[in-house]
């Protein structure tokens, strides 16, 4: 199956996490911040519907959210979406970071951009958890790609 995938804009993690934290700088409030997110959300690749499963379906988010991985430990992809539009631009800084990169770098990389730009303080539980779960799925997959 040929899955729709982005590239990543930066170079690294690290790149694409700094990126993240300058974008944000220039809003100079929450709801700024969360239209931001909105619209970042609207630029996440398809998912085709016959993908949207149980099997794809995250756990752990409140929102439906699927997500699908392929490569190997030398570049893993990931393609995700969700029904709701905050998540969507959650989940579209989180491939941002980790999509189109090494297992090894997925894995050395914490999601430290979340505290930087202030969403750990501004997110619901709900949300945070569900941030968390995905994280944890990207994070699941590159330690079974480098296992392999």
């Amino acid at each position: 199956m040929n899955m729709l995938t982005a590239r990543p804009d930066e170079a690294s993690a690290s790149d694409a996490q700094q990126a993240i934290v300058d974008e944000f700088g220039m809003f100079s409030d929450w709801s700024e911040r969360y239209q931001y997110l909105i619209d970042l959300g609207r630029k996440l690749v398809p998912l085709p519907e016959a993908l949207r499963t149980e099997e794809n379906r995250l756990h752990g988010c409140q929102s439906n959210v699927w997500i699908v991985s392929r490569g190997d430990a030398q570049c893993l992809h990931f393609t995700a979406v969700s029904d709701s539009a905050i998540v969507s631009g959650l989940i579209h800084l989180a491939l941002r970071v980790y999509s189109g990169r090494s297992a090894s770098e997925i894995l050395a990389t914490d999601a430290d951009y979340i505290t930087r730009i202030g969403l750990s303080q501004h997110l619901s539980p709900t949300r945070s958890n569900g941030l968390a779960a995905l994280i944890a799925f990207i994070k699941h997959r590159a330690e079974a790609a480098l296992a392999a």
